[in-house]
């Protein structure tokens, strides 16, 4: 029973070590007698025991890698605090076993000195304006140095960037500078508007009032030459209407009659007016004469045309 239970462990012992299990998204690396002997990939592996061994464990996923903060000076001399984070991904589990002694700590310095070196060639302003530049240069060195490590630099983000106090505070007081500036144009821009549209109002105020008093004297004027006209054509139809009953039989005699009550009526107010001195011709044949003139033009005015 103890030789039987002791080949049972040898057994066991001796399938462990043959047969290997990678989980997915892993790779081992596999050496024979110290050589480097393969990759192996996930699912059921086998090694020669005692021969073969698993020297290096890799995980093939996106690993982010934080960056530790440092000091960077920029290009106008001013110190900045810099963190970021890195995320990378094995490719080649061989080189990430025998490229590098700690590929993570060879990217995690060289991410540094990139950083670096990207940030000394900004200015202040520039750094916090441009960070996407920044990201894609400082992954642009890394990558090209990580593939000698079987690595793979997939992106570079910056979590912040601090400056010191003293910058901050003048920042901050050139933001308020520029905000009031900005305020003040704003201001100066509405006060300006407000003149150009008060002008604006008063002029096309001015042309409606002109225009309204331009067609107010035409309307007028019209009126008037309207008005004159119509006297004019009652004017010339009473004329006509006296001229035709003139014509009638006892028009002539009509027509002394009316003459003589309005020399009378005019004699008679000139008698009513105690201011006024009446004289009275001594012959008053001479109205009869006056009313005899009088009808021998009308006479004379119908008798014209008549002859033409």
């Amino acid at each position: 029973m103890e030789i039987a239970a002791a080949i049972l462990v040898i057994a066991v012992i001796f399938v462990w070590l043959t047969i290997k299990i990678v989980p997915q998204q892993h790779a081992w690396v596999r050496e024979r007698l110290g050589k480097y002997n393969g990759t192996m990939t996930p699912g059921a592996n086998f090694l020669i025991p005692f021969v073969d061994r698993v020297a290096y464990k890799h995980s093939l996923k996106e690993i982010p890698l934080d960056v530790p903060s440092q000091i960077c000076i920029t290009r106008d001399n001013t110190q900045l605090q810099v963190d970021g984070i890195l995320y990378f991904q094995v490719t080649d589990p061989m080189r990430a076993s025998y490229g590098s002694s700690n590929y993570i700590v060879a990217v995690t310095q060289l991410a540094q000195t990139s950083l670096r070196s990207v940030i000394g060639k900004l200015e202040l302003d520039k750094t916090f304006e441009e960070r996407d530049i920044i990201n894609a240069q400082v992954v642009a060195a890394i990558d090209e140095a990580a593939l000698n490590w079987g690595v793979k630099v997939l992106r570079y983000e910056i979590k912040d960037l601090t400056p010191p106090k003293e910058i901050l505070q003048a920042m901050q007081r050139q933001i308020t500078a520029e905000r009031e500036k900005r305020a003040l144009i704003a201001a100066s821009e509405g006060r300006r508007q407000e003149q150009i549209n008060i002008a604006t109002g008063e002029r096309e105020a001015f042309i409606a009032r002109s225009e309204g008093e331009k067609q107010a004297q035409i309307n007028n004027a019209q009126g008037e030459a309207a008005a004159i006209t119509a006297v004019a054509d009652a004017t010339a139809g009473a004329i006509s209407r006296v001229a035709a009953a003139i014509r009638e039989p006892g028009g002539e005699q009509a027509v002394q009659l009316k003459v003589a009550e309005r020399a009378v009526d005019a004699y008679g107010k000139v008698a009513a007016d105690a201011t006024t001195t009446l004289i009275v011709p001594s012959n008053m044949t001479e109205t009869a004469a006056l009313i005899a003139s009088a009808m021998r033009m009308v006479q004379a005015g119908k008798t014209g045309p008549a002859a033409g």
